[in-house]
């Protein structure tokens, strides 16, 4: 179970910070999926093995997803070097909407619908949007919840590349 709590500003992260008991997938193997794309074919996680990739659960309707799009798209760019990738995993919401919301924000990178809420159950999803950083050998190495402070994303990133 996860807990959800305030922190208090005692020269740690300010009180504005949501602090989230360790997630039980940290340093697991992610669980694959195999989920149909917005644009034809099906995806599955483990297709990807050997590149770093960031399995990212969001909606249309998500601000805090608005705001961490850009971010994302920013990271994907600096690191394509890296072969760092984004799989997008829609919650809650209708392909042709988040089609068009990934297209506004000129976001390229694969999106997922979880119709049947298969990823969202077995990525223990709590809240949008939420980040699961995997390595290249399929490890989970970090969790992210709502967009990234800044700096934080490239920490996350390098726990994986």
């Amino acid at each position: 179970m996860l807990a959800v709590g305030l922190t208090l500003n005692l020269g740690r992260p300010g009180a504005s910070v949501i602090v989230i008991d360790r997630n039980p997938l940290l340093d697991q193997p992610a669980p694959d999926f195999r989920l149909p794309a917005v644009d034809g074919g099906m995806v599955a996680l483990s297709d990807l093995r050997g590149r770093p990739v960031i399995v990212n659960f969001w909606a249309t309707w998500c601000e805090p997803c608005r705001e961490e799009f850009p971010l994302l798209r920013a990271a994907r760019e600096q690191y394509a070097d890296e072969g760092l990738e984004i799989v997008g995993v829609i919650h809650d919401d209708g392909a042709q909407a988040a089609a068009s919301f990934a297209d506004s924000l000129d976001a390229r990178w694969p999106l997922l619908i979880d119709a049947q809420d298969e990823a969202w159950r077995a990525y223990l999803g709590v809240l949008l949007p939420i980040s699961y950083y995997v390595d290249r050998a399929g490890i989970v190495r970090a969790v992210s919840y709502g967009p990234p402070p800044s700096g934080v994303l490239d920490e996350q990133i390098a726990k994986i590349l």
